[in-house]
């Protein structure tokens, strides 16, 4: 596997009301590989962590916080990994999201997916990607998708879960090649590889990603920013009846994010929230799509 790059980490230390909107601002701000919160049960701060491959900005990190955030370079050492070692398993709809530790806890009647997350985003622990996978499970309910896309794939859960749930051939992208390596690698300890197909791509003007089209699924568990930017090449390529799951972006985002998915044609089905996060459900009309078997 490639050597992990340098990490960066930013923490503050905040009261622990506080601190899910201080996490949601530095996703939200600074785009870093995961954001930790430490809590303990009998005191009343909570220390926030975000990670990055490279130095942040500490002055925007202060800004969006509303007071001074500490910025470190950490030892060589797979922190992202290391952090994640102790959390429990997720369930989500059909699927069990769990790691190494938890190997000996699978219940009977679920999808399981093993996720190791290393130095990419995407264990099923933030709000965010547990919508997405309960989102996946309620359309499988619904409808079967032939031709699926997972862009900005991260660990690849989401590109697992579409491939465990349909059986088809499934292409997972991402800007980060750290990211594409770990979605093989997680595919292969699944069981998946031969149905998934990781590729590092910037967005879908992507030859790879343009041939496939159009899909009858995309998944875009991105930011906000990145889901108004690529609205067009996104509905673009999501065929007549298609689905489409956009997550990354907070609640008040909601109506900004649909604003750029409309004029396009495409209707939105349904909102998931989880605290402050959000997941919405779009379809391109056509196809007899959205309708139960």
């Amino acid at each position: 596997m490639t050597a992990a790059p340098p990490l960066w980490k930013a923490s503050i230390v905040v009261a622990k009301e506080q601190a899910g909107d201080i996490s949601a601002a530095f996703e939200l701000g600074t785009s870093p590989q995961a954001v930790l919160i430490h809590e303990e049960p009998f005191k009343p701060d909570a220390v926030v962590e975000a990670l990055y491959t490279q130095m942040p900005d500490g002055d925007l990190l202060s800004k969006l916080a509303g007071r001074a955030v500490h910025v470190q370079l950490l030892p060589d050492t797979d922190w992202i990994k290391l952090s994640q070692q102790g959390l429990p398993p997720v369930r989500a709809g059909r699927f069990f999201v769990y790691g190494a530790h938890d190997a000996g806890t699978v219940p009977k009647g679920v999808i399981p997916i093993r996720i190791e997350a290393g130095m990419a985003f995407g264990t099923g622990h933030h709000e965010t990607t547990s919508l997405c996978l309960g989102a996946l499970s309620d359309l499988s309910k619904r409808k079967r998708y032939d031709n699926v896309l997972d862009l900005g794939c991260g660990t690849g859960l989401l590109a697992i879960g579409a491939a465990k749930l349909w059986r088809k051939k499934v292409l997972a992208s991402d800007i980060d090649p750290v990211a594409v390596e770990i979605t093989r690698e997680n595919a292969a300890a699944n069981g998946e590889s031969t149905l998934i197909h990781a590729i590092a791509a910037d967005g879908l003007a992507s030859p790879a990603l343009a041939a496939k089209a159009p899909y009858d699924l995309i998944i875009a568990n991105i930011l906000a920013g990145p889901l108004t930017q690529l609205a067009p090449s996104i509905a673009r390529a999501l065929g007549k009846g298609g689905a489409l799951i956009l997550s990354g972006l907070l609640t008040w985002q909601e109506n900004l994010v649909l604003s750029f998915y409309r004029p396009f044609g495409l209707i939105l089905r349904e909102t998931r929230r989880d605290g402050p996060w959000t997941a919405l459900v779009l379809e391109r009309p056509g196809g007899g799509s959205y309708s139960r078997r």
